[in-house]
């Protein structure tokens, strides 16, 4: 990394924890019900209205039970207003219906918080889709998430209580006084940047010169033709006008940001200048992904009574934050050998000029293009402002690696939190066994119970990933969306698949992924990628909440050092990762072999 690398690295960092640490005062009193007497009282219709008692606790299993209800039938409405939209208002474009198996992919994808988008927003969903459907989504995913690290933090404070809180409250809560507040100013911000705002029908430009382009044919029911060999069809088109989106971009854009959600309003995603303009917009979305999972970590320290344990999480995070973003950064800037320059005498190769540029917008260039890539799958973002289809393949390794970390890096709002606790425990198991002591972690006792469900937290994931990538692998519906053969071919059915699994929604774009067969494929996978950790997080939880606090003694593990925190690393990685280092060594590695014909 060079210099201007470095200093734009601990500007980021010096600037996301003089934000996170106000914020997490307010987020422990949000999640403590420790609010102002007009607030309490802007929030009881909401309750009344609902048949809520926000102030009686539920057990786990009420919990859980109220949050799947929540999230089904939150399915539901995104799918019904996908379908029906040819037939609602705020559709100045008259776009038609979404095919089911579309609609039920993007229902799944804003329900669970991963925002996979196989369309483009700008050219498929009306103004009332985005706003009704995929905005308000992107509110109550990210406040479920919270929630739920929420219920867990209560598990380790809780004294003999046997409930997690109630649902109902927290997620009322969250979304007033924490998700609202913060995305107005930012959407206010924003659109000072030139973030656009409006609900004008889109505007045509004449171009001064003709441009010619290739398109995917599409069949009538809205599908890629394919030829013999399974192959998308293209033809080449020409044009001199252009039509430009408009659209209500800036609210869901910083909701998309703060909730680590990440779906644009267009296609191009953060790459758009309507959706991001400026190197300053730039650098605020990025501290928008981070600043709640940030947060959390303050948080968490002091809902237990002890900072030094959120400052442990956090270091971790950081440590491995600052390891893929260096990673990352110093492969874009080597570029592509097949573009190095050779010296005058022609007896060695220089790096190639500038970088890797290919696939990156000119005004954030390779440094801010790489520190966006890992952020933005370090957490569950998945928002994009650059092609990641075209990193080098080291540099694509770091995102997925950082996605197939478990989503744990920050991660999202309360998922990352919520993911790397259960990697705590894990390393406070591995811990005890390895000094003969039953382990314990913030006075609680970790038991056969305790450990049955951090395996089934740590292990959802890559099954699905790795199961799902082998479904697409072998079905030749699976490989028909494969653009580019070999290896690459394979990392982007990887991607795919390890992103819809850790609930980012980023992708590598190369994979012709809107069909019915990956539509179903990656909507199955992302459920089970948010639910299937989610349920034994909440039965941890009621599990922790229902145990007497140990004191702690000689024989009690220190869990706020340096040697903790190393610990948590080598498990997160070793872990988290060896599950996924054979699909890696078929994908990105055997390309960057390759290519460096090493």
């Amino acid at each position: 990394m060079d210099a201007l690398a470095w200093i734009n690295l601990a500007l980021f960092m010096g600037l996301l924890l003089l934000a996170a640490w106000p914020l997490s005062r307010w987020l422990t009193a949000v999640a403590g019900g420790q609010l102002p007497r007009w607030m309490q009282l802007c929030e009881r219709p909401f309750y009344r209205l609902a048949g809520v008692e926000a102030q009686s606790g539920m057990h786990w299993k009420q919990y859980a039970l109220a949050l799947l209800l929540f999230n089904f039938i939150g399915v539901l409405a995104v799918y019904g207003l996908q379908r029906f939209q040819d037939l609602l208002p705020l559709n100045p474009q008259a776009f038609g219906a979404i095919t089911p198996d579309s609609a039920f992919n993007t229902a799944i994808s804003f329900v669970t918080n991963t925002n996979w988008q196989g369309y483009g927003g700008e050219s498929t969903m009306s103004y009332l889709t985005q706003m009704l459907a995929l905005t308000v989504q992107n509110f109550v995913s990210a406040a479920t998430g919270i929630a739920v690290v929420f219920a867990l933090i209560r598990g380790f404070a809780g004294k003999l209580a046997g409930t997690v809180g109630n649902f109902w409250a927290d997620l009322t809560r969250i979304t007033l006084w924490v998700l609202l507040p913060l995305s107005l100013l930012l959407a206010v911000f924003m659109v000072g940047q030139g973030v656009i705002q409006n609900f004008d029908a889109y505007q045509d430009a004449k171009t001064v010169e003709a441009q010619s382009y290739s398109v995917t044919k599409l069949g009538t029911d809205g599908q890629p033709l394919l030829d013999a060999e399974g192959k998308p069809l293209s033809e080449t088109v020409s044009s001199q006008s252009q039509t430009l989106a408009m659209g209500p971009v800036a609210s869901q854009l910083a909701i998309k940001m703060l909730g680590t959600n990440g779906g644009g309003f267009f296609n191009a995603n953060s790459a758009h200048p309507f959706e991001n303009p400026t190197p300053l917009s730039n650098l605020l979305q990025m501290l928008a992904i981070f600043l709640i999972p940030a947060a959390l970590c303050f948080s968490f320290g002091r809902m237990v009574g002890d900072s030094r344990q959120g400052l442990a999480i956090l270091a971790a995070m950081s440590v491995l934050f600052i390891a893929g973003v260096i990673a990352a950064t110093s492969a874009e800037q080597a570029g592509n050998p097949a573009l190095h320059t050779l010296n005058v005498d022609q007896s060695a190769s220089a790096l190639q000029s500038g970088g890797n540029m290919e696939g990156k917008e000119t005004r954030f260039g390779v440094n801010a293009s790489s520190l966006f890539a890992v952020i933005t799958t370090a957490a569950s973002c998945g928002a994009v402002n650059a092609m990641h289809d075209s990193l080098t393949p080291l540099g694509g390794l770091v995102p997925l690696v950082m996605m197939q970390l478990g989503e744990v890096v920050f991660g999202g709002v309360g998922t990352g939190l919520y993911g790397m606790l259960v990697f705590a425990i894990l390393a406070v198991f591995i811990a005890g066994l390895m000094i003969g002591r039953t382990p314990e972690y913030l006075g609680k006792k970790i038991e056969a119970y305790e450990m049955k469900m951090v395996s089934i937290a740590i292990l959802v994931t890559p099954m699905v990933v790795l199961v799902g990538t082998a479904v697409a692998v072998l079905a030749d519906a699976g490989r028909a969306g494969i653009a580019n053969p070999g290896a690459h071919g394979f990392s982007e059915i990887l991607y795919a698949l390890t992103s819809a699994g850790n609930n980012n929604g980023s992708a590598f774009a190369g994979l012709s992924a809107n069909t019915p067969f990956y539509n179903t494929l990656l909507g199955v996978v992302m459920w089970l990628g948010r639910f299937g950790v989610i349920v034994p997080v909440l039965a941890l939880a009621g599990s922790l909440a229902a145990k007497k606090r140990i004191p702690v003694s000689g024989g009690t593990l220190v869990t706020h050092g340096p040697l903790f925190v190393g610990l948590l690393i080598g498990t997160v990685l070793l872990v988290g990762l060896l599950n996924y280092v054979p699909s890696l060594a078929l994908g990105p590695i055997v390309e960057h072999l390759v290519l460096w014909k090493l």
